[in-house]
């Protein structure tokens, strides 16, 4: 918002968008590490992270995790997704100079990023296949992480049980004092409340957002665009090849303003959409009434075709 309102000032924050995201990212995901053992997607679904292990009780989410297991799943819920997007932004600058390059490729960096753009796609294929892979092993029955990040990380998603969320709120409790005494705790109880309160309202507002961002974002997404389109839009007509004109044809006139049915300047002009052609409105209405094709072009011609147009004036 504030690269769009001010260009001027303020767009090295669009030019370092992936960084500056990457980075908001990464306080919030540990933050929800350290607190509830869970990114901020998996507490929202009420799960959390525990280590791979023998089977012992489990950990409650407040006692997160340990310290190998925390910061792989830190470093693979933020870089990987970072590098990825960077990655992909990199493959389409490349395709998009390669497109539009005429020259061979004269230079061994040139062969070598042709080279890039033609095995990318199969890393892509075998990166995505094993997500996919592991998903439906994962439905399955026959592992235990429906993501390999997850086995990459060294954690599995479980339940968050009763006791989790007692303990949750019970430390979450525990940063407001039970009792105060002076005028100065007083009013620090009191900005903690304010600040929980925003908090949570921002933290319950996020929540709802993120699906109607999701929302607008499947509505105006170009592949969406341009199926609605694909669906709407009349096909674009020929131009006419020839002009040859049969005795019924009306011929063009010199002047432009006058009509080619009356022969008089135009009144109440009306373009047809089939051939582009334009008309008097009683003159093309009853032609094409009449006749059901363009007098000019001789093409099929419907009244549903019939376009009014206005001039400045008007």
């Amino acid at each position: 918002v504030l690269a769009e309102s001010n260009p001027g000032r303020y767009s090295f924050l669009w030019h370092w968008f992936d960084e500056i995201y990457v980075l908001l990212d990464l306080l919030l995901q540990q933050h929800y590490l350290a607190r509830c053992s869970a990114s901020f997607s998996e507490n929202f679904y009420s799960l959390k992270r525990i280590p791979m292990g023998d089977g012992r009780q489990q950990p409650l989410a407040t006692a997160g995790l340990p310290k190998r297991q925390h910061w792989k799943s830190l470093l693979l819920l933020v870089l990987v997704p970072y590098l990825k997007g960077k990655l992909e932004k990199l493959v389409s600058s490349l395709r998009e100079e390669d497109e539009y390059s005429i020259h061979p490729p004269s230079s061994s960096w040139k062969r070598f990023y042709r080279a890039f753009l033609a095995a990318y796609p199969y890393v892509n294929m075998t990166w995505e296949g094993w997500f996919l892979i592991q998903q439906l092993c994962y439905i399955l029955g026959k592992a235990e992480h429906h993501s390999p990040m997850l086995k990459l990380a060294g954690v599995r998603l479980v339940r968050l049980t009763a006791e989790d969320i007692q303990a949750l709120e019970k430390k979450g409790a525990e940063t407001t004092p039970s009792q105060t005494h002076s005028f100065t705790s007083r009013v620090q109880s009191a900005l903690r409340k304010a600040l929980g309160g925003i908090a949570f309202s921002l933290s319950t507002g996020l929540s709802v957002s993120v699906f109607f961002l999701q929302f607008l974002d499947w509505w105006y997404s170009s592949e969406n665009q341009e199926t609605i389109k694909s669906l709407t839009a009349l096909p674009t007509p020929p131009p006419p090849v020839h002009l040859e004109h049969e005795p019924s044809s009306a011929l063009l006139p010199s002047l432009k303003t006058v009509c080619p049915l009356c022969r008089k300047v135009r009144v109440n002009a009306t373009a047809l959409a089939t051939s582009g052609f334009v008309f008097c409105y009683r003159c093309v209405y009853s032609y094409v009434k009449a006749h059901q094709r363009c007098p000019v072009t001789g093409y099929a011609t419907e009244l549903q075709h019939l376009v009014k147009l206005y001039s400045p004036e008007s």
